[in-house]
């Protein structure tokens, strides 16, 4: 018998499970390198919680961890259907606010600064307190960068198709939506999962899974489909866009990576200075705010700081208890990275 304490949240309807206790000691020198061994010895953990009865795989995982660099107050592993994203920042928001609130990082009314250490890197944020609770969180994680423009992919039953590949904690597929007859609307969330799934899948094998820093990151597991953009007074754009999570599923979020990536793709091009901002609405009328911070750079790359700006909302609390009896239940790479049960 095993016991995972869980803090259930959602930013942008995207719901974020965090795990405050119930995985014991991992072994690695930092947050990248705990992730990459529970990803290789006890993604059974993964599993569990995003599977029947324990979950579904619209839900993420954020596992707490210790830090490895000082400058950061917790660690946080993000965990997902498609594997293990180096940095998200929906579950950066989520995983922000919970900590603050259930007072594993003391939390201090006003305006908060805390440094959160996810395996891609720090995530620099500013948290509004009120009367306890998090009203807004801003995060800045690692610079986002155009890895690839104008690649193109022969994808059975939509035809030849073309994306420009970012990277934004993961990399993405970024799909210009109204060339392929979409309006990113609630009721096309269908047709945009099976168009999602088709695209990353044929594009994977011509997609690299290297990032020139961090090393291996996987195949491709994003795509995020782009909408026009509408001007808001003099700094902003307001802009229709989905998430496709492989495999199978448009995010309720328009995702803090892929707003990230879309303000790369824009500033590459020169379509966006230090500054300004974008909001991001995904089909089902959720947004988030992405602001330009400045130019960086990433192993040659022309790069971008930026920030997401969301805000989340607790769900449950809970206790899931987990019995390694259970014919439901496979243990074959779990048992090793739970702690005992208490006592």
């Amino acid at each position: 018998m095993r016991s995972i304490g869980l803090i259930d949240m959602q930013s942008g309807g995207d719901v974020s499970r965090i795990i405050t206790y119930g995985v014991g000691h991992l072994p690695g020198d930092s947050v990248l390198g705990k992730m990459r061994y529970i990803q290789q010895h006890g993604d059974g953990f993964r599993r569990l919680l995003l599977s029947e009865p324990y979950g579904d795989p619209y839900m993420s995982l954020d596992l707490i961890v210790e830090p490895s660099n000082p400058k950061a107050q917790a660690g946080y592993i993000i965990m997902e259907a498609m594997g293990y994203p180096l940095y998200s920042g929906s579950n950066t928001i989520c995983t922000a606010t919970a900590v603050l609130q259930s007072g594993i990082i003391p939390m201090v009314e006003g305006e908060q600064s805390i440094v959160l250490e996810s395996p891609a890197g720090l995530a620099h944020i500013k948290a509004y307190n009120e009367n306890g609770r998090v009203q807004s969180i801003t995060t800045q994680g690692e610079p986002a960068y155009v890895e690839a423009r104008d690649q193109e992919v022969d994808v059975p039953r939509y035809g030849r198709v073309r994306y420009d590949l970012v990277w934004s904690g993961a990399y993405f597929a970024l799909v210009d939506a109204a060339q392929y007859g979409f309006h990113l609307t609630a009721d096309e969330t269908t047709a945009l999962a099976a168009f999602g799934d088709a695209l990353v899948t044929a594009a994977r094998p011509q997609v690299t899974s290297q990032h020139p820093e961090l090393g291996e990151v996987g195949p491709l597991p994003f795509a995020h489909f782009m909408g026009p953009l509408e001007p808001v007074g003099d700094d902003g754009y307001r802009t229709p866009s989905a998430t496709y999570v492989h495999p199978g599923v448009i995010c309720r979020s328009p995702t803090g990576t892929g707003t990230s990536a879309r303000l790369a793709l824009m500033y590459d091009a020169g379509d966006i200075r230090d500054g300004q901002w974008i909001e991001t609405v995904s089909p089902r009328g959720s947004s988030f705010v992405g602001k330009v911070l400045g130019e960086a750079t990433v192993a040659g790359h022309r790069a971008v700081h930026s920030d997401i700006t969301g805000r989340a909302w607790t769900l449950a609390r809970s206790e899931i208890v987990v019995d390694l009896d259970d014919p439901l239940v496979d243990s074959s790479d779990l048992e090793d990275v739970l702690d005992t049960w208490p006592d």
